[in-house]
């Protein structure tokens, strides 16, 4: 029987790492590599282009150009195909579609002169390209890549063999004319607290939960500042938070998290979260009861017995 096979989803390098190839020189600064080949947009001065920045009006063409430069001692062949990008749901980074899923925005747009290319080692290829956005196409901010995917198939060893493609993309940042629209919203507020069953016998801590939606057509920057308050308007907690996406497309969400160590363990009140970008501000709250566990079970034993005493004794008095 043989070894069932597996294909992985490809890994894009969409990294803007400031290396040196030996490819007849050097990429730009900017370009997207892997350390064997780098996807980058034609230019006639060294890195003068970081990324494809484009405008278009619905039902026009654009024309550009790629370069994949291969920094190997082999040749290497290439699909090259246009991609949609979306915020990943771990941390929110840029990525793109793999060339089996559907693109319906930028992606779809995007037509290489050649959709297979061979780069020689040590050298680089570049490649006419056309975008048409459809007449229909909303407007505002369309984000992509070019990718350029390694045709090889690594293959491991193991019980089941696994294949990975690999694949660089050069970003894209299409916007479409028309009205542009930003908005913002933070959706799900959540609050999970850990404390000591005995207030003072160890430390507390509460991991914040919350969604990020871009609900506009453009993308955004989005900072967001925690602010908790206890009773009586008291501040316990003001920071602003540092593990947010450096970029929100349109349309995307992405749920994150935030440790509030040493939060109270005798407390009552609100934490508040604001999120700003360009144009707009938004807030989202969640309340918080923070009560012992040990006490509580305590006081509310103590209240049922006096409850149940209560009632033997209207019993008896009724029985007399």
């Amino acid at each position: 029987m043989r070894t069932p096979y597996v294909l992985l989803r490809h890994v894009l390098g969409l990294l803007g790492a400031a290396l040196l190839l030996g490819v007849q020189g050097v990429t730009p600064a900017s370009a997207a590599e892997n350390g064997e080949w780098a996807v980058y947009p034609a230019a006639s001065r060294l890195g003068s282009r970081p990324y494809f920045y484009l405008s278009a009006d619905p039902g026009t063409t654009v024309t550009d150009k790629v370069t994949v430069a291969n920094k190997t001692t082999a040749p290497l062949t290439f699909l090259l195909y246009g991609a949609d990008a979306y915020n990943t749901e771990r941390d929110g980074g840029f990525a793109v579609r793999t060339r089996q899923e559907k693109q319906t925005g930028a992606g779809a747009w995007i037509r290489p002169e050649l959709d297979r290319v061979t780069v020689p080692p040590r050298s680089a290829v570049t490649v006419p390209y056309t975008l048409t956005v459809p007449a229909d196409a909303e407007p505002g901010d369309h984000p992509g890549a070019l990718v350029a995917l390694d045709e090889r198939i690594a293959r491991g060893g193991g019980a089941v063999a696994l294949g990975v493609q690999r694949a660089v993309g050069a970003r894209v940042y299409l916007r479409v004319g028309g009205p542009t629209v930003p908005a913002l919203s933070v959706e799900d507020v959540t609050l999970d607290q850990d404390r000591p069953l005995v207030p003072g016998a160890g430390t507390s801590s509460a991991v914040l939960s919350y969604t990020l939606h871009n609900r506009g057509n453009v993308t955004l920057n989005p900072k967001v500042a925690l602010k908790a308050q206890g009773v009586f308007g008291r501040t316990l907690l003001s920071r602003d938070l540092e593990r947010l996406p450096a970029e929100l497309l349109p349309r995307q969400r992405i749920r994150l998290t935030e440790r509030w160590a040493g939060s109270p363990q005798l407390d009552w009140g609100e934490v508040t979260l604001t999120a700003t970008a360009k144009d707009v501000r938004e807030t989202g709250r969640v309340s918080f009861l923070a009560l012992p566990w040990f006490p509580a079970a305590v006081l509310a034993a103590g209240a049922l017995a006096g409850l149940l005493g209560l009632r033997i004794r209207r019993h008896r008095a009724l029985s007399t």
